[in-house]
C-alpha cells in the first residue's frame, strides 16, 4: 500500500525548505527561532516520508516536540500556524480536562475523535467548493421553478414549440433578473429538513465518547428525521438553502470519511496544552494517591498508547495514530519535563525552551506581524470611518508598560499587549460613531495619558491590565 500525504498539503508545501517554512512562520509570530525550527524540521519530514517506498515509511515516525516556556511566548500560535501552512487538520487540547479511565471527565482518544471530525469538516468544505458551480446551476433551476408559475398547456390550434420557446425566454429573463439582484426582497415558499429532532446517543464502555452513535442517524425516519417544514424565505435565502441542499446532494460522504481519516493518520496534529499540569510535582511520575493528584499518572500513561501509535473507533472508521504529530506543552513553573513518568518523556524526543518576551519583541509584535494588533485595531476603527495613526514613540510607550506590568504582576506574555491595547483604545472604541474628528493620532502623551496612573498603581493594574 503506498503511503502518501493529500495533494493539497503535497502541493502547498511540497517546494518549502525548513528555512522557508520558518520565514512563513516568522510573518506571524515574533522570535522562538529554536521552536520554529524544530516544527520546520518536524513539516519537512513529514514529506520526505512521502518520498520513501512503502515498507520503510511505514517505519518511520514523527519525531514528538515538547515545547517548554511560560504563557503567552507563541507556543499555541507556532503549531496552528504550521498546521494552517500545512493544510493539516490541527486540535488544541488541554491536557489537564483529561482524566483517567473510570473518573469523571473526558477520556483521552476523544482528542483524536474530535481531529477526526474536524478533518471530515475540512474535506467537506473541499469537495463542496469542487461541486460548488454544479450545486448553483441546480439551485438556481429550483428557485426558478418556484418563482415561475407552472408552464401553460397549448391552446387548441397553438404549436407546442413556440409555447414553450415562450415559457422559456420568460425563464431566462427571470435568471438575468435573479442573477442582477432584482428579486431579492421577494419571498418563495420553501420546504426544509425539520431539524427539531432531539438526538440521543448510546452510552456502551466507560464512557459516552466510546462509542458516539446517534440514534437518529441509526434509526432513519422511524422517529420522524428527515421530515420537512414549509418556511417562507426571501430569495436570497432560499438560495443558499438550496445550494447547500444541492451540494451535500453531489458530495459522496463515504469518500469524505474515508479521505478525512487518512488526512488525519498522516498529516494531522495535535497540540496538548498544559502538559505540566499532569506531571508531579514530587518527581515521582504520580500524584501521591490523594486530593487532585490522584488521576495524574493514570492521564500520562492514558495518553501514552496514544502518542505511540494505537487504533481509535470512531464513527468514521478506525484510526491509526502512529504517524500523526504530537506537539506538547507547558510552562513547566512548578514542575519539570522530567516529573513525566520515562514512557511519555521518551515519546517527545525533540524539546525546546521558548524565550519570555522582552520590551522589544513586544515593540516588533505591535508592528512586524501580518496580524500585528496596531494593523487590527487601525482595521476595525476604520469601518466606522475612524483614521488611526500610531506614531513610532506611541508603540514604544505601549512596550514599556506592557513589559512593566509583566513584570510588576503575572507574566502573561504578549497577551497583556491585548489588556494594554483595550485600555488604551477604550475610550475611542465607545466614542467612535459620535466623533467629528475622523483622524486620530496615537503618540507618546496619548499613551502616557491613558495608562499612566493605571501602571503607577500596582493594585488597580493587577485588576485592569
Amino acid at each position: 500500500m503506498a503511503i502518501s500525504l493529500p495533494e493539497r498539503t503535497t502541493t502547498a508545501v511540497g517546494s518549502l525548505t525548513p528555512r522557508e517554512i520558518v520565514a512563513e512562520l516568522d510573518k506571524y509570530v515574533i522570535g522562538q527561532a529554536k521552536a520554529k525550527r524544530a516544527v520546520a524540521i518536524a513539516l519537512r519530514n513529514r514529506l520526505r516520508r512521502q518520498r520513501l517506498s512503502a515498507d520503510i515509511a511505514d517505519e518511520v515516525t514523527p519525531k514528538n516536540i515538547l515545547m517548554i516556556g511560560p504563557t503567552g511566548v507563541g507556543k499555541t500560535e507556532i503549531a496552528r500556524r504550521l498546521a494552517r501552512l500545512a493544510h493539516s487538520p490541527f486540535i488544541k487540547v488541554e491536557a489537564s480536562k483529561f482524566t483517567e479511565v473510570g473518573y469523571v471527565g473526558r477520556d483521552v482518544e476523544s482528542m483524536v475523535r474530535d481531529l477526526v471530525e474536524l478533518a471530515v469538516d475540512m474535506v467537506r468544505a473541499e469537495k463542496g467548493e469542487e461541486v460548488r458551480e454544479k450545486a448553483r446551476s441546480a439551485a438556481e433551476d429550483r428557485l426558478l421553478d418556484l418563482l415561475l408559475p407552472p408552464p401553460r398547456p397549448p391552446m387548441p390550434g397553438e404549436d407546442p414549440a413556440v409555447v414553450r420557446e415562450q415559457s422559456g425566454r420568460s425563464r431566462e429573463r427571470l435568471r438575468e433578473q435573479l442573477r442582477e439582484g432584482h428579486l431579492d426582497e421577494r419571498v418563495v415558499e420553501l420546504d426544509v429538513q425539520a431539524t427539531a429532532m432531539p438526538s440521543f446517543e448510546i452510552i456502551a464502555g466507560s464512557s459516552v465518547e466510546e462509542i458516539g452513535v446517534n440514534l437518529k442517524d441509526m434509526m432513519g425516519n422511524m422517529f420522524g428525521a428527515g421530515r420537512s417544514k414549509t418556511r417562507r424565505l426571501k430569495v436570497p435565502a432560499a438560495f443558499e438553502q438550496l445550494l447547500a441542499e444541492e451540494q451535500s446532494k453531489l458530495v459522496d460522504m463515504d469518500s469524505v470519511s474515508r479521505t478525512a481519516v487518512q488526512r488525519v493518520e498522516q498529516t494531522g496534529i495535535i497540540f496538548v496544552d498544559e502538559i505540566d499540569k499532569i506531571a508531579s510535582r514530587d518527581g515521582s511520575g504520580g500524584g501521591g494517591g490523594r486530593g487532585p493528584d490522584v488521576s495524574r499518572e493514570g492521564v500520562q500513561r492514558d495518553i501514552l498508547p496514544i502518542v505511540e501509535g494505537t487504533t481509535v473507533n470512531t464513527k468514521h472508521g478506525m484510526v491509526k495514530t502512529d504517524h500523526i504529530l504530537f506537539i506538547a506543552a507547558g510552562a513547566f513553573h512548578v514542575s519539570k519535563p522530567s516529573d513525566l513518568i520515562p514512557e511519555l518523556q521518551g515519546r517527545f524526543p525533540i524539546r525546546v525552551e521558548l524565550e519570555p518576551l522582552t520590551r522589544d519583541d513586544f515593540v516588533r509584535i505591535l508592528t512586524e506581524p501580518r496580524n500585528a494588533l496596531v494593523k487590527q485595531y487601525t482595521a476595525l476603527l476604520g469601518t466606522e470611518d475612524l483614521s488611526l495613526n500610531f506614531t513610532p514613540d506611541a508603540v514604544e510607550r505601549i512596550a514599556d508598560f506592557a513589559a512593566r506590568v509583566n513584570d510588576t504582576t503575572e507574566n502573561i506574555g504578549a497577551r497583556r499587549l491585548h489588556t494594554v491595547m483595550e485600555r488604551l483604545l477604550d475610550e475611542l472604541s465607545f466614542n467612535a460613531p459620535e466623533l467629528a474628528d475622523k483622524s486620530i493620532t496615537i503618540d507618546a502623551p496619548y499613551v502616557e495619558r491613558m495608562l499612566a496612573d493605571i501602571v503607577k498603581n500596582e493594585d488597580l493594574s493587577r485588576y485592569i491590565l
